[in-house]
């Protein structure tokens, strides 16, 4: 099994994605990037820590690549205001960090409306768990308006866009 940690937004909907695709053993909402030790969600919310909300991905590399990660990565999310969702790749590796940042200069090149893709990519130094209230927080909790008006869009998206990766 290998791991990797991607912020794209709030971790509740990239939690929901990554966990529906083939070959993702767990997939575990936290925080990284910043500064303090074992951040609060609240701290992190507050926007003064320099964490992203941030996803770990453990994942079997014989049934999905880490380039398969990255597509599903850049084609689901949007990252939103502050830094704690920011678009971020943690990578853990010589050989993650030049592939996350070949799939932007791919992305970058296709892009012909002079937008630029804001994604950074950094060593990960250390990942803190988030609260268990964030675990598998869509799961368990389908029927909240969040879920249904912002995270189903989202899985439905994925669910069309990347089916040959997604779970049966």
């Amino acid at each position: 099994m290998e791991t990797a940690v991607f912020g794209g937004g709030c971790f509740w909907c990239t939690e929901a994605i990554f966990q529906m695709l083939k070959g993702v053993e767990k997939v575990e909402p936290g925080y990284a990037g910043g500064t303090t030790d074992n951040p609060s969600y609240e701290q992190v919310s507050a926007g003064n820590t320099g964490h992203a909300e941030v996803i770990r991905v453990t994942y079997d590399p014989s049934v999905i690549t880490y380039d398969d990660l990255l597509t599903v990565f850049f084609g689901s999310h949007d990252p939103d205001v502050g830094e704690q969702y920011r678009s971020i790749i943690f990578v853990g590796d010589e050989n993650e960090k030049q592939e996350a940042r070949a799939k932007i200069q791919e992305i970058q090149e296709s892009l012909k409306d002079g937008t630029r893709v804001v994604t950074e990519v950094l060593p990960l130094e250390k990942f803190f768990p988030a609260e268990s209230y964030h675990q598998n927080y869509f799961k368990e909790n389908t029927s909240a308006p969040y879920c249904q008006l912002i995270i189903e869009p989202k899985i439905e998206k994925v669910k069309k866009r990347f089916a040959e990766l997604v779970k049966r």
